[in-house]
C-alpha cells in the first residue's frame, strides 16, 4: 500500500520489549515475548506478529485476565516427557521454556514431548519447530484455541483454529516449516483483513444459517458470541474434504488438552455466562526428535532438500509461475523485508501510538 510506513525490526522489537516491561512483564520474559512476535513479521506472518501486541497481549493484561508474571511449574517429569502448568502467564515464555525442555530431552534420550496446561496465546507456531531445527532435531507443536471452527455438518463454533506445525531441516537456505491452521483461515488473518478494512472471501466463515459471511468486522464480534464459525480445512461438508480438517482439528485438541488435563472446546470461550471476560487457558503440545538417532543430520538434510527441489521442479499448471514448498514463501518474505522492517498501516500505527501514550514510553517512532 502507498501509505505503508516501514519500521526497522530491531527498533520494533525494542519497543515491544519496553512495552511488555512497562506493563509488568519481567525483563527475561519480555525479551522472549518480543522476539516471538517480531519473528512472525520477519517471516511475513503479519496475522500473528506485532499487530497482536496490543489487542491480544497488552489488552488482556490490562483487563486483568492474563498474568504479566509467569509461574512456570513442572508438574510431571521423566527422561522423555513432561507436563507443565503455566498458571495463566505469558504464553510465549511458557512455550519457549517448554519447547526447550522437549529439545533437551530429545538430545539426551532421542525424543522429548512436553504437554502444557493453563497457558495463553503463544504467537506464531513456527517459532517452536525452528528452535528444534537449530539443535539438529525435527519438531512439532500443536495448540488449541478459542472456539472458532464448526464441525463438519455443523454451524456452531466448537474447535479452535488448532494449528499442527512441523519443522524439518534441509540443506537449502531455509528449512521445511509447515505452519497452518486446521481451518480454511484463522482468526488472525481475519483480524488482518479488519485492519485493512477488507471484506472476507466467500467460504471462510459461515453464519448460524449455514451461509457465507464476508462482513469482516462483524464476523470478529460474532466469532466470540457463537454467531459465526470458521470452516474446517477442506471447506463445508464432505465433498471437498472438510471432514479432514475437522478431524485434524480434533487431533490437535486431544494433544493439547487431554495429555495435560487442560481446558478444551467451549471452556476456552473467554467469557462467562454473564458475558464477563475471563482467562483463556490454553493447552500446548511440543515434540522434538533427535535426527542423529536415525542417520547423520547432514544426510537427512540432503534427502529433504532433494525432495523439495524435485517438487519445485515438477511440471507446472498452465499459467503458473512457480511451485512452492513449505517455508519458501517465508524465506522470500525475509529477503524482501530484512532491510526494510515491519510494514505499518494506519490501524497498526494507531495501535502503537496508543501503547506509547498509555505506557508513557520515551521512545522514537517513525510516524
Amino acid at each position: 500500500m502507498s501509505d505503508t510506513i516501514w519500521w526497522q525490526f530491531d527498533e520494533v522489537e525494542r519497543f515491544m520489549y519496553e512495552g511488555f516491561r512497562a506493563i509488568g512483564v519481567p525483563d527475561h520474559e519480555a525479551k522472549v515475548c518480543a522476539n516471538v512476535l517480531i519473528t512472525a513479521d520477519k517471516r511475513g506472518i503479519d496475522s500473528h506478529g506485532v499487530g497482536r501486541f496490543k489487542p491480544i497481549y497488552l489488552d488482556r493484561i490490562w483487563a486483568g485476565i492474563q498474568n504479566p508474571v509467569t509461574n512456570f511449574e513442572i508438574v510431571r517429569d521423566t527422561d522423555t516427557t513432561a507436563v507443565v502448568d503455566g498458571h495463566n502467564g505469558m504464553g510465549h515464555y511458557i512455550a519457549v521454556k517448554a519447547n526447550e525442555m522437549a529439545v533437551k530431552k530429545a538430545k539426551e534420550s532421542g525424543v522429548g514431548i512436553v504437554a502444557v496446561r493453563n497457558s495463553t496465546h503463544y504467537g506464531a507456531a513456527c517459532y517452536y519447530p525452528l528452535m528444534a531445527i537449530k539443535e539438529g532435531c525435527f519438531g512439532l507443536t500443536a495448540t488449541n484455541a478459542r472456539p472458532s471452527i464448526a464441525p463438519t455438518w455443523g454451524v456452531e463454533n466448537m474447535l479452535g483454529t488448532n494449528p499442527m506445525t512441523w519443522g524439518f531441516p534441509t540443506d537449502e537456505d531455509f528449512p521445511f516449516v509447515l505452519d497452518c491452521a486446521t481451518s480454511v483461515t484463522q482468526r488472525g488473518k481475519i483480524e488482518y483483513y479488519g485492519r485493512l478494512d477488507k471484506e472476507l472471501p466467500a467460504g471462510w466463515v459461515i453464519g448460524l444459517d449455514g451461509k457465507d459471511r464476508t462482513d469482516t468486522k462483524q464476523v470478529l464480534e460474532d466469532l466470540t458470541k457463537g454467531k459465526a464459525a470458521l470452516t474446517p480445512l477442506g471447506g463445508l461438508g464432505e465433498m471437498t474434504g472438510g471432514y479432514k480438517g475437522y478431524g485434524y482439528s480434533i487431533v490437535v485438541e486431544i494433544l493439547s488438552a487431554a495429555l495435560s488435563d487442560a481446558d478444551f472446546l467451549k471452556a476456552l470461550n473467554g467469557s462467562d455466562e454473564s458475558g464477563k471476560k475471563i482467562p483463556i487457558l490454553l493447552g500446548h503440545f511440543f515434540m522434538a526428535v533427535d535426527i542423529s538417532r536415525f542417520l547423520p543430520v547432514e544426510r537427512f538434510k540432503e534427502i529433504t532438500g532433494t525432495m523439495m527441489r524435485q517438487l519445485r521442479d515438477s511440471k507446472k499448471a498452465p499459467g503458473a509461475e512457480k511451485i512452492y514448498t513449505p517455508g519458501e514463501k517465508e524465506h522470500e518474505a525475509w529477503l524482501e523485508r530484512k532491510d526494510k522492517g515491519v510494514p505499518f498501516n494506519e490501524a497498526l500505527i494507531k495501535s502503537f501510538r496508543e501503547v506509547k501514550e498509555k505506557l508513557n514510553l520515551k521512545m522514537d517512532m517513525p510516524f
